[in-house]
């Protein structure tokens, strides 16, 4: 039976094999200190966090998430560590809450490894505190025992450091910072939450009916595209530009009817496209495409920590073997060995079919949804493609690429954002270790404006006529092959920019473009804004940087990826981050603000339930394909009839 503890109780642990599960409404950094008899964290050493999750006996998560795991041992842990402190802590310089009293409140759970929950504790009361020390593990007499803490601390995660008697609590404090802000860079966005009752989750911990990984607090659904919202801060009626990102729902929508038979008792759900809940078609194939990113992630994760499970259980077995001399050799030796080997092969076995399970369940319905995705979430490939017509509204959401797990790299899911871009993209034309691409720098840097060039075509492509513009800065016009689909097709607001005179132009409109419209929305004058201005919104591409950019237009770039999205001006860096090394770290806020693609299979994207370091693949074009042709042939039509159609009127006028 579970204990429910609240603020300073404490309970015995029945087992020194724990995970710590922990689940908050918003992103949240989590480590664990190790203290001696009296707490005192003697060393940065002494601290598991995202840059070092490692510590003997413990395991943390690298990156900031709604919802994490963290791994136990404590009969790992040295003979001098006599307290393990659970810490939380809100990152800064990523955006959101900067103080825990602004979120819902966090819940931390410890439970076996087969997921039955010992304790829980909800941390209550909190209000500027923006770091947390949650939970404490305390040795008593060789056992252990849980205390629920919940001390706050408003000066954040340097205070709570040097509380804990590490001198050095500010410095460890800035590199924790630092790596999670660089891993949100390389984060992909956490899914909307399912409603309560959706029937859709289908997988399970191997082997032990439980799911792994914690359960997502329900936070309201967001809005659906549409739905007349007022933005602080601007007109009550009457304005002419609304760049705000849609809000959420204060209730979930319903669940649609299902439309397909049910299966028949014993077998697997039969897939449905659309199934998952939503006001409108589209926006149930984004929550169920969702959906089955959360149900690959949770099953890939109750499959490896089964597995991982075998794996310690069996060393443990065969550790106990050879400390004993009088086991360590003969036939009993022999036998506890292969014995130890069973188990372990027999656990891992049940670990894959039921992976095997999930997977074929997940494979069934992406093969049914698929065919079915409008052509905002759908692959260049697809048939949808044929028959586009330019949109009469903007859908809720836009394919960026797919993402897969090695587990089964067969099975794709669609990378959904949601529209308008909440931050910018930069394609990655450099190298990384973690991926095998071209070995020619060339061959690599026209992949990645290729995958520019993709990605702009289906940004232009599901924004109606005269409502999405898109500038190009080329500054040595070393990517005219690659743009020249964008030109052709006249979709393009001006040719690209080159030069650093070009550079310094067009930063310099969008620059004050943004200016203006924050300047009418502070002011609630957005009828006063210049009647020339486009009110459509821009994407900027950048190719080539830092070639032809001096100091003042790093400045101005930096200020359209901070300021621009509010105000609808995006932006799509195509850079090697080596080759702005020469700026140094001035440009670090820039990359971790901007979500990092690469033109190439790379697995550097990470989820926010366990970390999986997710595959992506970039929206490719099909070779010999003709349909980006068509697409842009069709945009250009539209804007060019719109852009006679208003000379008309103005002559008119």
């Amino acid at each position: 039976m579970t204990a429910e503890l609240v603020r300073g109780q404490n309970h015995p642990l029945p087992q020194t094999r724990l995970e710590i599960r922990i689940s908050a409404g918003n992103p949240i950094v989590a480590g664990a200190t190790l203290g001696d008899e009296r707490g005192t964290v003697h060393g940065a050493e002494w601290v598991a966090h995202p840059a070092s999750p490692q510590l003997a006996g413990i395991e943390v998560p690298k990156q900031a998430a709604a919802a994490h795991r963290l791994a136990v041992d404590l009969g790992a842990m040295p003979g001098h560590i006599h307290r393990v402190t659970v810490l939380l802590a809100l990152p800064t310089g990523v955006g959101g809450p900067a103080r825990f009293g602004a979120m819902a409140a966090p819940f931390v759970a410890v439970t076996g490894l087969d997921g039955t929950e010992i304790v829980s504790y909800t941390i209550t009361d909190l209000d500027s505190e923006s770091a947390v020390a949650a939970l404490e593990l305390y040795r008593r007499q060789d056992a252990w025992k849980v205390r629920a803490i919940g001390q706050g601390y408003a000066g954040g995660l340097a205070a709570m450091l040097h509380d804990q008697g590490l001198e050095q609590g500010t410095d460890l404090a800035a590199r924790i910072n630092e790596a999670v802000a660089r891993g949100m860079a390389r984060s992909v966005a956490q899914p909307p939450p399912r409603p309560e009752g959706d029937g859709r989750v289908r997988t399970a911990a191997a082997g032990g009916g439980t799911d792994p990984a914690p359960a997502q607090p329900q936070t309201p659904p967001q809005q659906p595209q549409g739905t007349p919202q007022q933005p602080q801060g601007t007109p009550a009626a009457g304005g002419p530009i609304d760049y705000q990102h849609p809000s959420r729902r204060t209730a979930a929508p319903p669940t649609p009817p299902p439309t397909a038979p049910p299966a028949a008792p014993g077998q697997p759900t039969r897939p449905v496209a659309g199934d998952a809940s939503g006001w409108s078609m589209d926006e149930r194939l984004y929550n169920q495409v969702w959906g089955m990113f959360e149900d690959l992630a949770r099953t890939t994760a109750a499959y490896r920590s089964a597995v991982d499970f075998a794996e310690s259980r069996m060393e443990q077995e065969l550790d106990r073997v050879l400390s004993d001399p009088c086991t360590r050799v003969g036939p009993a030796a022999d036998s506890a060995r292969a014995e130890a080997r069973a188990k372990q092969t027999d656990l891992v076995e049940q670990a894959r079919i039921a992976l095997d399970r999930d997977l074929a369940q997940l494979i069934s319905e992406a093969e049914v949804v698929e065919p079915a995705l409008p052509y905002a979430y759908a692959r260049w490939d697809s048939p949808v493609w044929q028959a586009y017509e330019v949109p009469m509204e903007v859908p809720m959401a836009l394919r960026l690429g797919d993402l897969h797990l090695p587990e089964r790299a067969d099975l794709r899911i669609p990378m959904l954002v949601r529209l308008p871009l909440e931050r910018g993209l930069w394609i990655d034309a450099g190298r990384s270790s973690s991926f095998d691409g071209p070995a020619d720098s060339g061959e690599l840097r026209r992949l990645a404006a290729d995958a520019a060039v993709a990605i702009a075509a289906r940004m232009l492509a599901v924004y109606p006529a005269g409502e999405f513009a898109v500038h190009v800065i080329d500054p040595a016009g070393s990517a005219a092959g690659s743009f020249a689909p964008l030109v052709g097709s006249g979709v393009l607001a001006e040719p690209p920019a080159a030069g650093a005179q070009g550079v310094s132009a067009v930063l310099a409109a969008l620059t004050q473009r943004v200016d203006l419209v924050q300047m009418a929305i502070r002011s609630r004058a957005t009828d006063a804004l210049p009647p020339d201005m486009d009110t459509a919104e821009q994407l900027l591409i950048v190719h080539d940087f830092p070639h032809g950019f001096d100091d003042r237009a790093v400045t101005q770039l930096r200020y359209l990826a901070d300021e621009g999205p509010s105000v609808g001006v995006h932006l799509m860096m195509v850079a090697d981050r080596e080759d702005a090394r020469a700026y140094g770290p001035v440009l670090d806020p820039l990359w971790r603000s901007l979500l990092r693609l690469t033109p190439v299979a790379d697995d550097h994207l990470a989820d926010p339930w366990v970390g999986h370091a997710w595959t992506y693949e970039p929206p490719t074009v099909p070779p010999g394909s003709r349909v980006l042709d068509q697409v842009l042939g069709e945009v250009g039509r539209a804007a060019q009839a719109l852009r006679a159609a208003r000379a008309r009127q103005s002559y008119g006028g």
